[in-house]
């Protein structure tokens, strides 16, 4: 893969990160897991990891952006912010599906890699993949699933990571025992080096998204959708 530096932008949950990439290096990471909208918080990351690695915006070979699926909200914030950035200075932009970055970060599990996150209402987001080869392979569709649906489903051990893991870990234990592994708190949270990762690969290979054309990953309907859909059928 040819040099290149690009940055990575990761709002999908409550663990914002932004990353700069540089070949095979993690020049600078901001990660901040708090509860509050990244709209407060996003720009002055990307100012940070600029800034502190002396890397101007124009200087970059891309930016890579999270697209879902995840918060509704904060998918929207990365994206717009992605698009701003992209525009401004004139670079390429790719999305990375969330799922994808959340698995790529595991590659030395022996196990197939099941990332969850927790889309409220009693279900989660996911989808199955396996590393092969040094590339990851996914084996399954995204959905949004109930967790005792998904972990009936599944056979032979597997390795979960993502945000559902400390909202559903209990249960799958439960129903899965020494079936279940789980990725370490370090490496369960989606990572804006990975979306870089996986974003210069993509780039490198000279793909780029038309940012107008560059939506979220939502999967399923935001609220404003389903009530829109439900005023539509009453009327």
């Amino acid at each position: 893969m040819p040099s290149m530096r690009v940055l990575g932008i990761e709002t999908s949950t409550l663990t914002g990160s932004v990353a700069l990439l540089h070949d095979d290096r993690v020049v600078a990471e901001h990660t901040l897991s708090i509860a509050t909208t990244h709209s407060e918080r996003l720009l002055a990351a990307v100012h940070w990891v600029l800034e502190e690695s002396a890397t101007p915006l124009g200087t970059l070979d891309g930016l890579a952006v999270a697209i879902g699926p995840g918060s509704f909200t904060g998918l929207r914030i990365g994206l717009a912010t992605a698009k701003g950035l992209a525009y401004a200075a004139s670079l390429r932009l790719v999305g990375v599906p969330t799922l994808d970055a959340l698995a790529w970060g595991v590659p030395f599990a022996a196990y197939p890699v099941c990332p969850i996150l927790d889309a409220k209402k009693g279900e989660v987001y996911t989808a199955l993949y396996r590393h092969r080869g040094g590339e990851l392979e996914r084996l399954t569709d995204y959905r949004a699933v109930r967790p005792a649906r998904l972990v009936a489903e599944l056979d032979g051990p597997v390795c979960f990571l993502g945000d559902g893991v400390l909202a559903y870990g209990d249960l799958i234990l439960a129903e899965m025992g020494n079936r279940a592994y789980f990725v370490p708190p370090p490496r369960r949270y989606p990572s804006g080096a990975c979306v870089a990762e996986l974003g210069a690969r993509r780039l490198s290979e000279g793909g780029a998204e038309d940012p107008t054309r560059l939506v979220p990953l939502y999967i399923r309907l935001s609220e404003a959708e389903l009530a829109k859909a439900r005023h539509a059928v009453r009327h």
